[in-house]
């Protein structure tokens, strides 16, 4: 009796928007230290194998099935840390093997309104060490009565309405899961298939380790939109073909979430998910990206912020496709047109005779806390092989 009496089947929890993601915050205190029983409670708080999740609060995608975990740091040059979770929806895993960027911009907010660090108007820096990579991440955070400040007039495609503009700086974000910007050694790769295709790519580990093929040689246009492409499932395979082979170049396990891997093609007018048409002149570049399999319904920041270091490495895949454009100033940010529309990313590059550093990256997204409250799990969690 006095053990079933331990086991919790209750656990503090808060739900909150961090850019285009919907992630589920716990934390890390709550949770036990067991790797096998919180892998079956974070499950069971999704709703996870179950392909609508119907029995827990995942929203049966993989923008919304999304963990953070967050704890208090100790150290003196950050403030939070914070585990990022990308979990299965109809199968059950928890991939902690990369970060998610929009759900980081949702760790700052938490922070200043869970008291983790000291809210100072009009803006309180939170310094955040993902766990995942390793990496440091600047949050610029809006706050008013001590609180975070969600209300304000900054947009961002993929999001309806419009909230306060939270900055991100990802420090030296190069070198993520490998500990090298370009994990192979080279600015360009290139790619066997069995059937004797070929494909130039682009690694850029930063953010998340991510390859990049121009649209052109798999047959594709560069502006096609995740419902349509869906629906080819040729191009599908031979990217996640081209992914697995990406993964053995850099001589890292391939899991779920990474190495990412995306296509990309030269700016020009297009229509949105949004409805909206989108000057060419005003995108730098098209780029689509998959996560878990199905191309993403807008861009994770953790692939483009290797997209627009990308962009700035002469004689890139990448940068193949600002062909035909004007240098860029070094502070112009780079703008990535993507299903929902268009992101900026921002590229603090130094070009050393030892090869490019990137001292920061630099994106801008919006965050709201959508519920605090407790969720339950049902107690045969903690039977094991549950």
């Amino acid at each position: 009796m006095r053990n079933t009496m331990r086991r919790k089947t209750q656990f503090p929890c808060t739900i909150m928007r961090g850019g285009t993601s919907k992630g589920i915050f716990l934390r890390e205190k709550d949770l036990p230290r067991d790797p096998a029983l919180r892998e079956r409670i974070i499950l069971a708080v999704f709703g996870s194998p179950d392909s609508r999740q119907i029995d827990g609060l995942g929203g049966a995608d993989s923008l919304t099935s999304k963990l953070a975990i967050i704890a208090p740091s100790c150290q003196p040059d950050r403030d939070v840390d914070y585990t990022f979770g990308a979990v299965g929806i109809d199968r059950a895993f928890v991939d902690y093997s990369s970060n998610c960027g929009n759900i980081s911009a949702a760790v700052g907010p938490y922070a200043v309104d869970a008291g983790l660090v000291k809210a100072i108007a009009p803006f309180t820096v939170v310094r955040i060490r993902n766990t995942n990579t390793g990496k440091l991440i600047r949050a610029k955070v809006p706050v008013a009565d001590g609180k975070f400040a969600p209300d304000g007039d900054y947009a961002i495609a993929g999001c309806p309405g419009t909230g306060a503009r939270i900055e991100l700086t990802f420090l030296d974000p190069g070198g993520a899961a490998t500990g090298r910007l370009l994990p192979t050694g080279n600015v360009v790769d290139e790619v066997s298939l069995h059937g004797g295709q070929r494909f130039r790519v682009t690694v850029v580990d930063a953010g998340n380790p991510t390859a990049f093929v121009r649209a052109e040689e798999l047959g594709l246009r560069g502006d096609e939109l995740p419902a349509d492409f869906a629906r080819d499932r040729t191009a599908g395979a031979t990217l996640e073909a081209i992914r697995r082979k990406v993964g053995e170049l850099m001589a890292i396990l391939v899991t779920q979430s990474i190495p990412k891997i995306a296509f990309v093609a030269p700016g020009r007018a297009y229509r949105a998910t949004t409805g909206e048409t989108i000057a060419g002149e005003s995108v730098s570049l098209l780029a689509r990206v998959m996560a878990m399999g199905t191309m993403h319904k807008a861009f994770a920041i953790t692939a483009a912020i290797p997209a627009a270091i990308g962009a700035v490495l002469p004689g890139s895949v990448v940068a193949g496709a600002l062909s035909g454009r004007p240098p860029r100033p070094a502070d112009d940010p780079i703008v990535i047109g993507h299903p929902a529309g268009t992101m900026d990313v921002k590229v603090e590059a130094q070009f050393r005779t030892d090869g490019p550093f990137i001292a920061g990256c630099t994106v801008a997204r919006t965050a709201r806390r959508i519920m605090d409250g407790r969720v339950s799990v049902p107690r045969r969690v903690y039977d094991a092989g549950a």
